[in-house]
């Protein structure tokens, strides 16, 4: 069945891409009015067949000559009828005249005025509900719960309920699914019997599914590869021959593939035909992308000045998607040029894939960099290496050793730090797009146990967080936002502390309207980190058009002397607006906060443009 032509719109931008040419008219422009008259005043129905249709869609434009007109008012009949058919309306009658006479009867080349005028008339009829639905031939119930699949009934494929075209289709996918989780790779419907009784507005409808042989996987071939070892690719598949064919498998297969970045495409095909063996062959076809690749990025605030960062990548170092990626920052750029005052960062990141298993990295690093705020100022650097981990699709591990050393300038003079520990963390990812994410959750907990050398303290750093996401509406229009953000260190003092080991709170992805780890602990040398903390932030995000949006929030920071939070301290919140100019890599963004209870070094109002959402 064709799909709604709402459902072809395609809306954003599109970057680096050439544009698609307007549809040419041939002939003489055939300019035309449309009514469009839906009886019964469903306004529901009005909509989805109005989407439907292409004379309504193309309304503004005229058609490619009256050759152009007639074919498309033709169409119509087709996509109306399956908007119907969508709607369990098997009982409605269309009609769709030009200029008085029905299209469906009118020559290629007929005179039509200028401008025509369509009269696009339709009477869904009744609502149909089934009368019987059965899937002949149904998969036993499965053994193992990975291998469950949604019943066709609790799709709606069951008496009584509105026996929509949808329906049918989507009991038919979920037949032949269930077949194929239990190792049936070759299971379809080979049968759908639809029969419409009109006098009592019921259908009975009957699926019969071939499950066909049981399969395990067959051997992976990869073609394609130029700089990458085909035998690698195929192990990165995850894919073990001898094992019972499971179309999650396969899907995993393409996840990972997608994962390792160096393949313009990927494809992954099964044979034709289960072999006599009962192996199902696996051909893995591939494109490489050109291996290097650089990129520039920046961001600005009237508190934190302009920030400039690029970054050099190789991702296929030595055929096996090692990557490695050099990149560079300066930031601070605006009330000095001096350079003793810009903060700056250059750093080396190694990544090898496929560590142990197809789902494991090891991941090296070394970072410099020198960190300029209003508080301290930071030179150092840091090394660290260890290994992430995908147990799930959403669930991801990380383990890393780490060691540093640092200099600070701050209110208590100049300190050194040496430092070495273990970095562990363990997130969970449910967004339907990170980096503009409008349903799911993300959570994370990150432990740091640590070691500092200089003043011979033991300690560790703790931080949770969660950020959830909710449309209001099927298209998302209207996003609510949450994050809520939780630190604590235990338990040197803070004058033996590295203050990057400490809290702060402030700046454009903490709390708008204060300077970027501006909100700490107030001392009578100044302001100093905590040991807890307490941040969360909420946004109304409201798409105006497919490229605009409007976003309204609120963020909150709190920073305790103490691991746990005695709140002595004050409250620093920041509202504020923002502008959102929706792209294909992500918003551009542009938000203006005003800090409530600003302090004396505070600023009436703050200024962000960055790329991403907030958080």
């Amino acid at each position: 069945m064709p799909a709604p032509a709402a459902a072809l719109e395609i809306f954003g931008l599109r970057l680096f891409e050439r544009d698609r040419p307007e549809e040419e008219v041939i002939g003489t422009p055939q300019p035309y009015t449309v009514d469009f008259v839906v009886a019964g005043g469903d306004a529901d129905i009005e909509r989805t067949l109005q989407r439907a249709s292409q004379l309504w869609g193309d309304r503004e434009e005229p058609a490619s000559g009256a050759a152009g007109l007639i074919a498309k008012a033709r169409g119509d009949y087709r996509r109306l009828l399956n908007a119907l058919y969508a709607q369990a309306r098997y009982g409605g009658t269309i009609s769709i005249t030009i200029d008085g006479r029905e299209a469906a009867s009118l020559l290629p080349d007929a005179e039509l005025a200028s401008p025509a005028a369509v009269r696009v008339a339709i009477d869904p009829g009744p609502l149909f509900h089934f009368a019987e639905a059965e899937v002949v031939n149904q998969a036993p119930p499965a053994t193992n719960r990975r291998d469950v699949v949604e019943s066709p009934a609790h799709a709606g494929f069951r008496p009584g309920e509105p026996a929509r075209s949808g329906v049918i289709i989507e009991a038919g996918r979920l037949a032949e699914e269930a077949w194929r989780h239990q190792g049936y790779a070759k299971a379809e419907v080979i049968e759908r019997r639809v029969i419409a009784a009109h006098t009592t507005n019921t259908i009975d409808a009957e699926l019969t599914v071939e499950p066909g042989r049981h399969a395990v996987f067959g051997p992976v071939t990869v073609t394609g590869t130029e700089r990458m070892d085909a035998a690698f690719v195929a192990r990165q598949t995850g894919i073990e021959p001898g094992v019972e064919y499971d179309p999650d498998e396969i899907q995993e297969a393409r996840d990972n593939l997608s994962r390792l970045d160096v393949f313009r495409s990927a494809r992954i095909q099964e044979a034709e035909t289960i072999g006599p063996d009962g192996s199902l062959p696996i051909q893995v076809i591939v494109q490489e992308r050109l291996p290097r690749r650089f990129g520039v990025g920046g961001s600005y605030s009237t508190v934190d000045g302009l920030g400039l960062d690029a970054f050099w990548l190789h991702r296929n170092l030595f055929g096996r998607a090692e990557r490695l990626r050099i990149e560079g920052k300066v930031a601070g750029i605006g009330e000095t040029i001096d350079p003793a005052d810009l903060t700056y960062r250059a750093g080396v990141t190694f990544t090898k894939p496929g560590i142990y298993t197809p789902r494991t990295d090891f991941v090296a690093s070394l970072i410099g960099d020198r960190e300029v705020l209003d508080i301290y100022t930071r030179t150092g650097v840091t090394a660290q290496a260890g290994f992430t981990h995908r147990f799930t699709d959403r669930i991801t591990g990380r383990l890393f050793a780490s060691g540093g050393y640092a200099e600070f300038e701050d209110d208590f003079g100049t300190r050194d730090f040496v430092t070495a520990g273990f970095l562990g963390g363990i997130a969970y990812d449910s967004r339907d797009n990170p980096a503009d994410a409008t349903e799911g959750v993300f959570a994370e907990l990150v432990v740091e146990p640590f070691y500092e050398f200089n003043y011979g303290n033991a300690a560790a750093r703790v931080t949770a967080e969660g950020r959830a996401y909710y449309g209001f509406d099927e298209e998302n229009r209207f996003v609510v936002a949450g994050r809520l953000k939780l630190g604590a260190i235990v338990d040197p003092p803070l004058e033996e502390t590295a203050p990057d080991k400490l809290f702060f709170a402030g700046g454009g992805g903490s709390v708008r309207g204060y300077a970027y780890r501006s909100i700490g602990v107030e001392t009578p040398e100044g302001t100093a980190g905590g040991r807890s903390l307490i941040e969360g932030s909420a946004e109304l995000r409201v798409r105006v058009t497919p490229t605009i949006g409007l976003v309204g929030f609120v963020d909150a920071g709190y920073v305790s002397e103490n691991a746990v939070p005695d709140f002595s301290e004050d409250l620093r919140i920041g509202v504020g607006a923002g502008l959102r100019y929706l792209t294909g890599f992500g918003p551009i963004r542009l938000d203006v906060a005003v800090p409530l209870d600003p302090r004396e070094e505070d600023p009436d109002v703050a200024f962000y443009v960055g790329i991403g959402q907030a958080f």
